[in-house]
């Protein structure tokens, strides 16, 4: 089988993808003539929300990432009951829904939460509002504080036991082992995480516009949303959509530079345990950060549960308009997961028989393609091709096409990360062995490629899923009362101020992603015990 054919599919592919960009990019062009940074920068409003953008992201950064740090330690050095659980939920805020999340928040820290509740038994009120930069900061916190946990926790487990032994001989205090043992391990990982959850802060969408709580605490992507959906101010969106791509491809490039990539694994609590110079003020230390950790991630999550079972439950559930909304969430999910896969393994393919004979250069261009959504949004994407169809065809009769094209998009950067290494693995193996034996095309991969690398496929596909399954930033911009997933209802929902059956549609959205994602944990379990 000659090398064009195993190049060609993931070449046609990546030229899709720069084709599909390039007309959203195009459109937000066509619509904003004169685009300038200078000009942009003078105007009040947008040097507002400029600022704000980068002020909540860089808070929320420090908030997440510092207290991320005395949590990894702690829990580097603790083996406690259920800790390997913990962990596990420390994952499922990567892939839980936002607004989920957000109204597990509201339930305990809302106005009319557990603590304000708890309050007014005793005639006091809640001394703060969930809604502003608040709420933002405690949101963006509990996605991301547990995320840069385990990140770091992997960094702390790849110091070798030697040096934890050599500690513990020498006599040395915790404070000058961290100093001089974890902390320069720390250090290099540091830059990256931060650039991690900076660039998650900065873009996020659904977490500004449930708790934002007006134009004082506006973000660029919220301004996107609001100058299309609400002002239908077509050349504002056009122009702050560039906007953002410039501040965001700026921010990539930082990012990649001054840091390096942590490979992303499957942190169960099964690392060896080490000796050290244990004491009470250590353990009480731990337990402190530990039990913040705790109060801040499990009331949120146990609010979802106790809230969903109301007695709204019977009627939400047996509502049209539930199973509709349901109905378009496993369309788009299925699809998106589908595509965002096929297109990552052809793309894949093309690249490994590159780097197989030496061309890592094109290989890595290639790859950079797949992960181009990373510095242009899922929404900026959907306000440009949204701005290209409106005068070619009823763009809301393509919606759901769309929403389905851009989940994809955004799923393929973690099908590629999944995917690379052990595809990469399978075709140093076995190349050899299937040239001598005549193996090509589907009959090498029902043979080779799947039985060797089932189990990251799986994974692939079902991450996508559960993304696509809770997304709101593309269905928020072409969604209506005809067509909407499950996040767009809860939204509406809680818009209305229907508490009740959003906290049921919040149940389900939570246990679809929790349980997709639990199997695929268990599957990876598997996978690295054998």
């Amino acid at each position: 089988m000659s090398a064009k054919s195993y190049t060609l599919p993931g070449l046609i592919i990546a030229g899709f993808i720069c084709l599909f960009v390039a007309a959203s990019v195009s459109a937000l062009l066509f619509y904003s003539p004169g685009f300038n940074p200078a000009l942009l920068w003078q105007d009040a409003y947008y040097r507002h929300i400029t600022k704000f953008s980068f002020y909540q992201a860089f808070l929320s950064t420090i908030l997440s990432v510092g207290l991320a740090i005395p949590v990894a330690h702690a829990l580097s050095r603790r083996h406690f009951f259920a800790k390997s659980f913990l962990l596990k939920l420390f994952a499922t805020t990567l892939v839980l829904p936002v607004l989920v999340g957000v109204f597990g928040l509201l339930s305990v820290y809302g106005n009319s939460g557990q603590i304000a509740q708890l309050l007014a038994m005793v005639d006091q009120k809640l001394p703060f509002s969930i809604y502003g930069l608040n709420g933002i900061l405690l949101a963006h916190v509990f996605f991301n504080l547990p995320f840069a946990a385990r990140l770091l926790l992997q960094s702390l487990h790849s110091i070798p036991s030697e040096h934890h032994q050599l500690s513990s001989h020498l006599g040395i205090s915790h404070w000058n082992k961290f100093k001089l043992v974890e902390w320069p391990c720390l250090r290099q990982q540091l830059p990256h995480v931060c650039g991690l959850v900076f660039m998650l802060c900065f873009t996020s969408f659904a977490t500004v516009m449930a708790l934002g709580g007006g134009p004082k605490s506006t973000t660029i992507e919220l301004a996107i949303y609001q100058a299309i959906k609400f002002d239908f101010d077509l050349q504002a969106g056009a122009l702050l959509a560039l906007w953002q791509i410039l501040l965001c491809g700026s921010l990539a490039i930082g990012i990649q530079r001054f840091s390096r990539p942590i490979p992303l694994t499957n942190t169960t609590g099964k690392q060896s345990f080490y000796l050290f110079n244990d004491n009470r003020a250590a353990k009480i230390w731990d337990s402190l950060w530990i039990s913040l950790v705790l109060f801040l991630v499990i009331p949120p999550l146990l609010m979802i549960v106790i809230n969903g079972l109301n007695a709204k439950f019977i009627s939400v559930i047996s509502s049209p308009s539930f199973w509709d909304a349901l109905q378009n969430s496993f369309l788009v999910a299925i699809f998106a997961a589908f595509i965002a896969l096929f297109a990552g393994f052809f793309m894949l393919l093309t690249s490994r028989s590159w780097r197989l004979v030496g061309i890592d250069f094109k290989a890595d261009k290639l790859e950079l393609i797949a992960t181009i959504i990373l510095v242009t949004p899922g929404l900026v994407i959907s306000t440009g091709l949204f701005l290209l169809l409106r005068n070619i065809t009823d763009v809301f009769g393509f919606a759901i096409v769309i929403v389905i094209a851009v989940n994809a998009l955004m799923a393929l950067p973690y099908v590629i990360k999944t995917l690379a290494q052990p595809m990469l693995q399978v075709a140093q193996q076995y190349d050899q062995l299937c040239a001598s034996l005549g193996l090509f095309g589907f009959s090498r991969f029902y043979l080779i490629e799947w039985r060797a690398i089932k189990r990251p496929i799986i994974h692939a596909f079902s991450i996508s899923f559960v993304l696509s399954m809770g997304d709101l930033s593309a269905i928020a911009l072409f969604g209506s009362q005809d067509l909407r997933t499950l996040p767009l209802y809860l939204l509406q929902l809680l818009g209305s101020y229907q508490m009740e059956s959003a906290a049921v549609v919040s149940l389900f959205l939570f246990i679809l992603s929790i349980g997709i994602f639990s199997a695929v944990e268990q599957i990876s379990s598997q996978n690295n015990a054998h």
